[in-house]
């Protein structure tokens, strides 16, 4: 059962002890029963009048016999005396007295006065009062229990609504562990990637301005030339082409970036192929731009792959990691290629001899627009990785970069045979 029913529960049965406790607990000190007072009153009324009875009938010894009885059974205080008028017995009974004449004698029958606590007019009710008053309490304290996250809850949720995405009610919750607490921990976590993905759009937001701003700048430079020098046309024009593409190559980026994160919910188009084919078509496409800074690559991989991927994503999670170690190895250099499978994983390390990065950048060159200290500016905007981190995690993989102690870089891609969700699909299906 969940633990917040325990809580309930136990909130609800230890009242309901308590109160029971409770009237038990004013029964024996105040014996306040219910008509406790009324049958009191019925039995001394009783007493009185069988005592009246008898002196009126079989005389005073009989009378003061039974009052000699009653007195050592129940003492009332009960007390025969006569009366020196005899018109006394005219006077109208009380509560607490009788008048009897007999023989021309009045006697007066009186019971000792009872005493009258404010407290005994309540006496019937303190039961009830009882049962209130712990009720209460016990309703105070669950609603208390009970509001108090809600209230946590609501002025999270509000402080998200006016962007406010760095508000956590977690440590609000100290002392409870159920359902409620897990609440509030989700809802951290969720504000935490809230607060994440804003942090990341407002430096993707910053980065692109950024880096428009510089072929931006040559494109003004460009036509301040031509308008100064109009014999210069050709050679501009070929500037102009080279920046407009370059333009071009950073819009795209962007937006494959974008496509990437606003898709992160939705499912793959997925289609089987053998990713290891598909790696060997990259290498052989990158060992032949390699030749022209004499840098060989491992040509092709051994084996067999076959998964369930979008095969657009993959390419290009591969592409780049490749085209990246082409691009910042060393001259007269190597690249190497190498993958491991397992039954339901494929792993697939790219390393080359490049400048490498400092280990404290190994995480950062995976975001959007970060490249390393010691990268060699080799054109490129720092995309290449956070698409391919951005791809593969889309699968249900990592990406990983590491320092290997030949130097260099090392970028390591783990892509399963099928993705996360094609797994849950499989696993909620029937069942034989």
């Amino acid at each position: 059962m969940p633990r917040l029913f325990w809580r309930f529960f136990t909130i609800i049965w230890l009242t309901m002890a308590a109160t029971v406790a409770t009237i038990i607990i004013i029964v024996n000190l105040f014996q306040t029963v219910p008509f406790a007072r009324e049958l009191d009153d019925e039995r001394r009324a009783l007493v009185l009048n069988l005592t009246a009875s008898v002196l009126a009938k079989d005389g005073e010894q009989a009378a003061t016999r039974l009052v000699r009885t009653s007195e050592e059974t129940l003492p009332l205080g009960l007390t025969i005396s006569k009366l020196a008028q005899t018109g006394a017995c005219s006077d109208a009974d009380t509560a607490d007295t009788r008048f009897v004449a007999r023989d021309g004698v009045c006697y007066a029958m009186a019971l000792a006065v009872q005493p009258n606590f404010v407290f005994d007019s309540f006496a019937p009710f303190m039961p009830w009062i009882a049962i209130l008053i712990s009720s209460t309490i016990a309703a105070a304290a669950l609603a208390r229990y009970l509001i108090r996250p809600v209230v946590h809850l609501r002025d999270g949720l509000s402080a998200l609504a006016h962007g406010r995405f760095d508000v956590r009610i977690g440590d609000k919750m100290a002392g409870r562990k159920d359902e409620v607490t897990a609440l509030a921990h989700d809802f951290d976590s969720t504000a935490a990637r809230l607060q994440e993905l804003q942090d990341a759009q407002q430096r993707l937001f910053h980065d692109v301005s950024h880096e428009l701003r510089s072929p931006l700048s040559r494109l003004q430079a460009v036509v301040g030339v031509l308008r100064q020098s109009p014999s210069k046309l050709g050679s501009m024009l070929d500037r102009i082409d080279r920046e407009v593409e370059r333009l071009d190559f950073l819009v795209g980026e962007v937006l494959t970036l974008a496509r990437l994160t606003v898709r992160s919910g939705l499912p793959l188009k997925t289609q089987a192929l053998d990713v290891i084919d598909l790696l060997n078509e990259i290498l052989g496409d990158a060992a032949f731009e390699a030749q022209a800074r004499e840098v060989s690559i491992t040509p092709n991989v051994d084996g067999v792959f076959l998964a369930e991927v979008e095969g657009e994503l993959i390419y290009r999670a591969l592409e780049n990691v490749v085209r990246n170690a082409v691009k910042y190895t060393a001259e007269h250099s190597q690249i190497s290629v190498f993958c491991e499978t397992t039954s339901d994983l494929l792993k697939v390390s790219v390393i080359d001899r490049g400048p490498g990065v400092r280990r404290d950048e190994l995480e950062r060159i995976f975001q959007p627009f970060s490249r390393g200290g010691h990268a060699v500016p080799r054109g490129g905007y720092g995309l290449g990785l956070a698409i391919t981190r951005q791809a593969i995690e889309r699968h249900g993989g990592r990406v990983y970069a590491s320092l290997p102690d030949t130097g260099g870089l090392s970028i390591t891609l783990e892509i399963p045979r099928k993705p996360e969700a094609f797994r849950q699909s499989d696993d909620t299906g029937p069942q034989d």
